[in-house]
This record gives structure tokens, C-alpha cells and sequence, in this order.
């Protein structure tokens, strides 16, 4: 009889615990929200941090409350992106994918080693020690932060030449090994740049040379080669201007050091339809490398000398010029004199009576 009732009271016991547990978590429970918990479904799931919120339920808060850009997911990309901002009510433009960038080529090829570390095998503590053991002070150091903090396994250290070495088909930008490095070599860039810089040393000439055989030392050539006025020089370092860079590559051509690398497999080359020219000269008048050769009225063609600039495809009034890949290296030597741009004839006395007087005219106007 006992036992009964002690399962009677067991059972009750449940029973009305049971109820309090319902009736609790009807009367605290926190209500969903099915937009955030779309977002969330859409996030990628990696909790990397490199949105800058505690892993994908934070950025997924934010998103929801207007916090964060429906983009805020580096690792997503485009795709993500254009997911959340379905679920946000949101048009996404298109967003050029970026990637971690080295912004350095002070390999053991390359920089002159000052001793040999045998310390504790990480840059922080590496770069403690008379702030590294490489001659450059802006040189990555090689001792592997950044590959170690990487959640997608995309950077590695050469173990030849001790610098840090990006895949750019696993890195999905999420700025973990940015934050890590203590030489701040690391940048995202957008992917398959044309041209890329790979110095940050502000130091000029032999301060260089002696320390590092590929980096800039400030002549400013690639300055002057620049056509576009694209590139100035701040710092004694080329910045560029990616509005106004038409990706001629010329800046990279005139480098001695090649601190400034250039896709050269992906430079362009303007092609002319001779079928559909008329031998205006268009071309010919705005082309700055002499690249283009041709009689008036009659078809013309491009040489060697082109760069892949693409100004004479635009400024052609038949669009008969195409830009494609370039097949051979350019010839600089293939290059036609450019005919300087005719300067304004000077007004006459008589012009310039007729413009004061009609200024004249329009402030007695006003």
C-alpha cells in the first residue's frame, strides 16, 4: 500500500510540475522573429567574427534590427548577400569579392636577414627582439600568426622563403589574419587586381636597396609612366586612384624593383573591325602610346605598342574596336610618334571686345 500511494505522489508531483514548466515558458518565452531567423538560416554557419559581431547569431541580430548592412557577412560574399537583402526588402548591387593580400616580397630571396631567430616561433614575439630579424622593419617576419588564426586553412608560411603566402580560392575575407599581424603586411584587396603594390617601406633610394632588392625606393617612375594621372606619390610610396586606372600596367612596366606586380597574362589589346572603319582618326588622336597607326579615311590597326588602356574603343564614334586578351607581350619599341595636342588659337582683339561686352550686357541685368 505504500508504494502506491508513493507513486501516487510521484505522479502528482510530476503532473503539477509539469504545469508550472508549461505555464513558464509561455509566460517568459521570448518571441521569434521570422525575418531574423531567415537571416540566420542564409548565414554561412562559419562564426569567424570577421563581420565584427560574436559569430553568425549576432550578425544576424544586427542585420534584423538595421544594425548591420544585409552585405555585413565577408564570408557569404555576394551571394549571401543577395539572399538577405531578399529577406530585408533590400536591392544589393554587385560587390567585387576581396581576399587577404601580402603586401610584401621580403622573402629570405629577397630581405636580408639580420640574425637568426630561434626564439619562440611567432611574430609578436619575433618582432619584440629588435623588432624582427629582417632588415626591413615593414617585412612579414614568417612565423605563422596568421596562418594559425585562419579558420578556412588559406594562408600558409613558405618554409623556404619565411612569408606568408595566401590561396586566394579558400580566403573568404574574413580579416582574422589582418588583425593578427604585427607588421600590418595584410590588407584585403579585391581579387585578381590588375596591379598590386607590395611595399609599404616609405624609406627611399639606397636606405633600400641595402635592406631589400624588391622594394619601392621612391624613384616615381611609375608615377610619371601613368598616363591617366592615376598615381600619385604619398609618402614616397605610389598610391592609386582605382577611378581613375584604366589597367594599362605601364606603372608596373617602368618599376626597377618590381614592387609593383601586374597581371601581365590578363592585359588587354585593342582589336579594330577594318570591316566597319571609316579611318576617322579618333582612335588614332586619343591613343598616348602610339599604338595605333592608319591614314585618314582609311581602315586602321593597332601594333604592338598597345597597352589595353581601352580609351580608343571609347572615344571610336562606329564602336568598331573590341578589347581583348593579349596574345604577346607588348613592344614598346613598336610605338608610333603621339602628336602633341594642338594648343587653342589665341582670340583675336576683336573676340575678346565682343566677350567683355557681353559680360558687360549681363551684369547690367542682373
Amino acid at each position: 500500500m505504500d508504494i502506491v500511494w508513493a507513486v501516487l505522489v510521484l505522479g502528482a508531483m510530476g503532473a503539477l510540475l509539469g504545469f508550472l514548466l508549461t505555464w513558464a515558458s509561455k509566460v517568459f518565452a521570448v518571441k521569434s522573429d521570422p525575418k531574423r531567423d531567415a537571416v540566420r538560416e542564409s548565414l554561412p554557419g562559419a562564426n569567424c567574427g570577421g563581420c565584427g559581431y560574436p559569430g553568425c547569431d549576432g550578425c544576424a541580430d544586427a542585420i534584423a534590427a538595421g544594425k548591420a548592412p544585409v552585405n555585413a557577412c565577408p564570408v557569404g560574399g555576394a551571394e549571401v548577400a543577395r539572399k538577405i537583402g531578399a529577406i530585408m526588402g533590400v536591392t544589393v548591387g554587385e560587390t567585387e569579392r576581396r581576399v587577404a593580400h601580402v603586401i610584401c616580397q621580403g622573402g629570405t630571396d629577397h630581405c636580408r636577414q639580420l640574425y637568426e631567430h630561434r626564439g619562440i616561433q611567432d611574430c609578436v614575439a619575433a618582432a619584440l627582439v629588435g623588432d624582427g630579424n629582417k632588415a626591413c622593419q615593414y617585412a612579414c617576419l614568417g612565423y605563422g600568426n596568421c596562418e594559425r588564426v585562419c579558420p578556412f586553412d588559406a594562408i600558409h608560411i613558405d618554409p623556404a622563403l619565411h612569408i606568408a603566402v595566401v590561396n586566394e580560392d579558400k580566403c573568404q575575407s574574413c580579416g582574422k589574419c589582418i588583425a593578427e599581424c604585427p607588421k600590418h603586411v595584410l590588407e584585403l584587396r579585391v581579387v585578381n587586381q590588375p596591379v598590386d603594390m607590395l611595399c609599404r617601406n616609405p624609406e627611399m633610394g639606397k636606405q633600400i636597396t641595402q635592406k631589400c632588392s624588391a622594394g619601392c625606393i621612391g624613384c616615381s617612375r611609375c608615377e610619371k609612366a601613368c598616363k591617366f594621372g592615376a598615381i600619385t606619390m604619398v609618402n614616397n610610396l605610389p598610391v592609386i586612384d582605382d577611378k581613375k586606372c584604366r589597367h594599362c600596367m605601364m606603372c608596373a612596366e617602368a618599376c626597377p624593383t618590381e614592387a609593383m606586380r601586374a597581371e601581365w597574362d590578363k592585359r588587354l589589346r585593342a582589336v579594330i573591325d577594318k570591316s566597319a572603319c571609316v579611318g576617322c582618326g579618333a582612335c588614332k588622336r586619343n591613343c598616348a602610346f602610339g599604338a595605333i597607326a592608319g591614314e585618314l579615311r582609311q581602315p586602321h590597326e593597332v601594333n604592338d605598342a598597345c597597352t589595353g588602356c581601352g580609351v580608343c574603343a571609347e572615344k571610336c564614334p562606329k564602336k568598331c574596336i573590341t578589347m581583348r586578351v593579349s596574345d604577346r607581350p607588348r613592344d614598346p619599341k613598336a610605338a608610333l610618334p603621339v602628336e602633341p595636342p594642338k594648343p587653342k588659337a589665341a582670340l583675336t582683339p576683336e573676340q575678346l571686345a565682343k566677350i567683355a561686352a557681353a559680360k558687360a550686357a549681363k551684369a547690367s541685368q542682373q
